[in-house]
């Protein structure tokens, strides 16, 4: 067959989306590749489908079991022999796993970069036919990425081994030093390089200030998305497992996933979530890098991720079918406080500034008031144009500014009364007027800047710091005691102003309303229904056997033929052999409703 044919006959897709067919004719071709797609733009076809025009075997190098895992089911589903060797698995699975390579049945093969670098696994390759390898999150290989593994940046020795097989690049996020390094590490020859558009047209960015612990914040934004697959990153396994029953006390179906969980209860959230038995996972970071799941709607952070690579691939898992997602970031200047202290941890001098450097950015993006597709674009070398109604940047009313000088120099000066010896607590508590034992232990009730500030809750007084260090008017010294630049010199002498949103002054209120009716069309409902029927019979995750999106056009067509049902995204000559008949009789049935 040609690739037309196997486009639609296999995978159940009319057409290529954007930059893979050209990476599919390089593959074809023989060429090395190095292709950098957003999440959901469609990388995995773009190696998938050459492998099976192909004779031999594809060997796919992944980071995760789970992802590895996850891909060989979605394509058995669509009667693809792939398979994977893993650490979970025992002597006689991996053996047999084995014999079915040596038998040349097997399209692809998923391992991980630690196996991929021993000498007896790399001697056992050595007698397959092999017609091209796969670094998968290849952005792992780069010491100037945010996810750099020393295993990956040893895959120099697939050009090393196999100096005649193609291998082709895939990551979702790399700056252009972090593409030139990729090609420079794996050594890969003349590749065909292609980049896609950072733009995701049906993600939406909300940015917001966090108040308080932000819960308000969090279920006002989940009220838009009740029953629907979500997942929330919190930065500790303490606010994961907190939140989570939180969330269990307003009637949300949400648990907790993270690092130190239970073998035992970490794969059985992992399996609920994938199932669609539960709707929303609290995690680390240590989830979601596996997950192929492409029915997530939304996707939250509780507080600042360290770069811009981290949160893009986060909420990359948003929406990977194509249909409407949201996403929520909560911040404060706090935050990025944090963060910057453990990274003072890392031995490197040179790694530690480049994470500094991310960090720094991936703040000011969060409280920049452009837009935020546009400000992901060009971080990535992609410029393009605002999207005007994608983000709440562009849809926001300009900013009322408030100007806070007189305030800026109050607490400028309680850091110059008090000696700058003394962190943002202990400030703000001087310049209430509180009477806390600190305050008392050192007599800075004696100060001439004692309680000059007590009309304003301390939730003010947090924002208006935030403010101060945003527009560089403080450092942190030893031990967090807060210290002025030499910018705030010159706005404690009046030599300039300060001025902040009022948006960003907190006092939004944030309104729970318990009643909310989210509108849902039956159609979707009944073929979702049917769907996890199949799903549970066949214990398959439900998007395995249909995507979301797949039925979404199902219940626009509602198809009363199999030719009818084949022209339905997504839906191919395997999967209506398997699930077709049962839902053309339903999509019958709901014809004959309406």
């Amino acid at each position: 067959m040609e690739k037309y044919e196997v486009l639609e006959s296999v995978f159940g897709y009319k057409a290529f989306r954007s930059f893979q067919e050209e990476s599919i004719d390089a593959l074809l071709g023989g060429k090395d590749v190095l292709t950098i797609l957003p999440t959901g733009g469609g990388k995995s076809l773009c190696y998938q489908l050459p492998s099976l025009m192909m004779e031999g075997v594809s060997v796919v190098i992944s980071p995760l079991i789970a992802l590895m895992q996850d891909q060989v089911r979605g394509l058995s589903e669509n009667g693809i022999e792939a398979v994977t060797i893993n650490s979970d698995m025992g002597e006689e699975d991996r053996q047999e796993v084995f014999h079915k390579l040596q038998s040349g049945r097997v399209k692809l093969l998923y391992v991980a970069p630690e196996r991929m670098v021993l000498p007896n696994f790399i001697s056992f390759l050595q007698t397959l036919k092999i017609n091209f390898f796969v670094v998968d999150e290849a952005h792992c290989v780069s010491e100037w990425g945010h996810e750099f593994r020393a295993d990956y940046r040893a895959l120099h020795c697939l050009k090393e081994n196999f100096p005649d097989t193609p291998v082709a690049a895939f990551t979702a996020t790399a700056t252009p030093k972090v593409a030139e390094d990729i090609q420079k590490a794996l050594r890969l020859e003349d590749p065909y390089y292609s980049r896609g558009k950072v733009y995701r047209d049906n993600l939406f960015i909300h940015t917001q200030k966090r108040v308080s612990n932000g819960r308000a914040q969090l279920l006002q934004f989940l009220q838009k998305h009740k029953g629907e697959c979500g997942i929330i990153y919190a930065f500790t396994r303490k606010e994961t497992e907190e939140l989570a029953k939180f969330l269990q006390s307003k009637n949300i179906s949400a648990r907790a996933y993270h690092a130190r969980l239970e073998k035992s209860e970490k794969a059985e959230v992992f399996h609920d979530f994938l199932y669609d038995k539960l709707d929303i996972v609290v995690a680390t970071i240590a989830f979601g890098m596996g997950i192929d799941k492409s029915n997530i709607r939304f996707v939250v952070h509780t507080s600042l991720p360290k770069t811009l690579e981290n949160y893009y691939q986060e909420i990359g898992r948003a929406g990977r079918d194509g249909l409407e997602s949201e996403t929520l970031l909560l911040y404060t200047k706090g935050d990025e406080i944090q963060k910057r202290e453990l990274m003072n941890n890392v031995e490197s001098t040179g790694y530690q500034e480049v994470l500094y450097e991310k960090l720094q950015k991936m703040y000011r993006f969060a409280l920049s008031n452009s837009c935020k597709h546009k400000l992901l674009g060009t971080y990535f070398g992609d410029e393009s144009e605002i999207c005007e109604d994608k983000c709440d940047a562009c849809l926001k009313e300009p900013a009322v500014q408030k100007d806070i000088s007189k305030e800026a120099q109050m607490f400028l000066s309680t850091i110059y009364r008090t000696g700058a010896k003394f962190g943002q607590n202990h400030l703000i508590d001087v310049l209430r007027g509180s009477s806390a034992a600190k305050v008392m232990q050192f007599g800075h009730e004696k100060l001439s800047v004692y309680g000059i500030g007590k009309e304003h809750a301390k939730r003010v007084w947090e924002l208006i710091v935030d403010r101060l260090h945003e527009v560089e008017a403080l450092q942190l010294g030893e031990h967090r005691a807060i210290m002025m630049t030499e910018v705030g010199v010159e706005i404690l002498k009046g030599q300039k102003s300060v001025e902040i949103d009022e948006d960003k002054l907190g006092t939004q209120k944030y309104v729970i309303e318990e009643d909310v009716t989210v509108e849902r069309d039956e159609t979707f409902e009944a073929l979702r229904a049917l769907r996890m029927k199949i799903a549970s019979e066949a214990e398959v995750p439900a998007y395995v056997v249909f995507s979301d999106k797949t039925l979404k056009d199902m219940a626009q067509k509602l198809p009363q033929d199999k030719q009818a049902m084949l022209e339905v995204h997504g839906i191919g000559e395997v999967k209506y052999k398997r699930y077709g008949e049962a839902f053309l009789k339903l999509s019958k049935e709901l014809a004959g409703e309406i």
